[in-house]
């Protein structure tokens, strides 16, 4: 394809023509003190930032822009900031994933009305990531993505500690009496050293190594850790290479192609990769047009096994990752399973990106031979329970619970758990299956993470560690235990979840792959006869458009206005 000319540059609407219009855009850019020589005839690159004073896991992002900016005017290009909600997965509530479609639809939306040509995307924290690259596709404008990168291992007592991971496995000593407060305290003074997102395997390392495996990122990015020189490196890189790409006209929809949606998948379970995952990578393939169902993240786990030994499902982190060669290293251990031929944003292919990748711990990232887990991360399960399909993670959870059969211990939302999970009155025993409804993306509201349900402190107390749990929340990719998540439809909108009572069996079969609530057909009738909605969260704003228009977890849970439907138009310049 012909390089682009300067008036081919979409800008060049805004800035390039001779009308009383692009005069004042001109004027106003003088205005902030450019001159012509800044930004005529060259691409205006818009670099969405998702900076807040309250995410820390992007507190670097003040310097990192700076770092992408001198990229871009090296390389002839006009640097545009436009800054965008933050999404801080420690501190938004309810919930980030309530305002994830929010994050696509502004990303999307300050791109299409600015003067842009080319776009960096900032992002890294949780539902940051899908968010940008769902705009992304959308648009279809070159661009790249600058993942925000882990920050450093915790530390305690010289031991080290896992964002997430620890803080749950810690919080449950606590609870039963097994360490004392000031212990506590030193995991809290210690588990988060550094700028940078959660340095387990979770959703943040999880989307960013796939944001890198799709194309998306240069090769290398998803692993640096936010604090190394070598991150900031990355960023003037990445603004170097997005002005290469708008003259080449390289988009979004060259590189995400069903293929790479599937090398995406491969790489998500050999990582060990967090259930949200699923949820996030099928609503950026429906904005890409690319199908993409439960059933093929199971077909696909199959035949891939867990081979990065990185917490909740292994032992290390995700700086111990980079060392023994990081997301490339981990993907020369499953070429066989990988598209090599597959294009991404440097121009190259992924098997060209792969060459001179090696493997420099086999403990951190293990050979085929001497897998984590010798399946994918994930396991899809169906059943009358979940006739749209639930999710668990069985590297992360006790294997006895795998294949299980116990009466239901019914939560009708997470207050009542809340309220009654440490009373020792709770009819509960080891044996027994927590179910928590109306945690799904209506009831919830946003589908927060609230599937790795506490376990009662009584039954910590005996020792218990692990129980069967199940709900139509998500959980964070930080956790572990048998949480079966994502159980569509949701029970919010009467889905079987909704009709479950206490003491009914349930039982599990994760080989089989299936959920089954041993209740007849014609009890359930009689139930769902006489069950009522809940009512409504929200009567008005962000929350209402939300309940009404998000899709379920199977499908992604994107707009259904956003998800279908025709090209947006260019805007009309007057």
């Amino acid at each position: 394809m012909a390089k682009k000319r300067p008036e081919d540059l979409r800008s060049h609407r805004w800035y390039g023509v001779k009308d009383l219009r692009a005069f004042g855009h001109r004027s106003r850019t003088k205005q902030m003190g450019f001159d012509d020589v800044d930004y005529a005839g060259k691409p205006v690159i818009g670099i969405v930032n998702t900076w807040s004073g309250i995410n820390p896991c992007h507190a670097h992002f003040k310097e990192r822009v700076e770092s992408v900016k001198r990229g871009i005017f090296q390389a002839g290009g006009f640097p545009v900031e436009l800054p965008a909600m933050s999404l801080s997965e420690p501190m938004v509530k309810p919930t980030t994933m309530l305002y994830r479609n929010f994050l696509a639809m502004e990303a999307e939306e300050l791109v299409r009305s600015h003067p842009i040509d080319g776009v960096v995307l900032m992002g890294g924290c949780d539902k940051t990531t899908p968010a940008l690259l769902m705009a992304a596709a959308t648009m279809d404008l070159p661009t790249i993505f600058v993942p925000a990168g882990p920050m450093l291992r915790g530390n305690m007592r010289g031991q080290p500690l896992g964002s997430g991971s620890d803080a749950w496995k810690y919080w449950a000593e606590l609870r039963a009496g097994r360490i004392d407060e000031p212990t506590w305290i030193e995991v809290e003074d210690g588990i988060a050293r550094s700028p940078g997102h959660c340095m387990t395997m979770g959703t943040a390392s999880t989307m960013t190594s796939i944001s890198e495996t799709l194309g998306m990122t240069l090769p290398g990015a998803a692993s640096i850790p936010a604090a190394d020189s070598n991150h900031s490196k990355m960023a003037v890189a990445s603004g170097r290479r997005i002005v290469e790409m708008v003259w080449d006209d390289l988009k979004p929809s060259d590189i995400l192609t069903p293929a790479s949606f599937r090398n995406a998948v491969v790489a998500d379970m050999a990582l060990g990769g967090s259930t949200n995952a699923i949820i996030h990578l099928v609503a950026m393939a429906g904005r890409a047009k690319v199908p993409l169902a439960l059933a093929d993240f199971d077909a696909i786990s199959r035949g891939i096994p867990v081979l990065a030994n990185i917490r909740p499902s292994g032992k290390y982190l995700m700086e111990d990752f980079y060392y023994a060669g990081g997301l490339r290293g981990l993907l020369t251990r499953v070429k066989d399973a990988l598209d090599l031929d597959c294009l991404t944003v440097n121009g190259r292919t992924l098997g060209e990106n792969l060459e001179g990748a090696g493997v420099y711990d086999d403990d951190v990232i293990r050979p085929r031979d001497n897998a984590v887990y010798a399946e994918g991360a994930t396991a899809v399960l169906f059943g009358n329970l979940a006739p749209s399909g639930c999710v668990i993670k069985p590297a992360a959870a006790e294997a006895h619970l795998l294949q299980h059969r116990g009466p239901a211990v019914v939560f009708e939302d997470y207050n009542d758990m809340a309220a009654r999970i440490d009373d020792p009155a709770l009819a509960v025993t080891a044996d027994s299956v927590l179910v928590l409804k109306n945690a799904g993306p209506v009831g919830g509201p946003g589908m927060p993470e609230w599937g790795q349900l506490p376990l009662p402190r009584k039954l910590l107390e005996q020792g218990v560690r692990d129980m069967l749990r199940i709900s139509d929340a998500r959980m964070s990719g930080t956790s572990y235990g048998a949480c079966v998540l994502h159980v569509a439809p949701e029970s919010a909108v009467g889905g079987p979840l909704a009709l479950v009572r206490e003491g009914d069996e349930i039982e599990i079969d994760v080989a089989g792959r299936a959920l089954r609530l041993h209740v007849s057909d014609e009890e359930l009738a009689r139930r769902r006869a006489a069950w009522k909605a809940p009512a409504p969260h929200y009567g008005r704003g962000f929350g209402a458009l939300h309940a009404k228009h998000v899709t379920q977890a199977d499908a992604g849970c994107d707009f259904d206005f956003l998800a279908d439907g025709p090209a947006v138009p260019e805007p009309e310049i007057h």
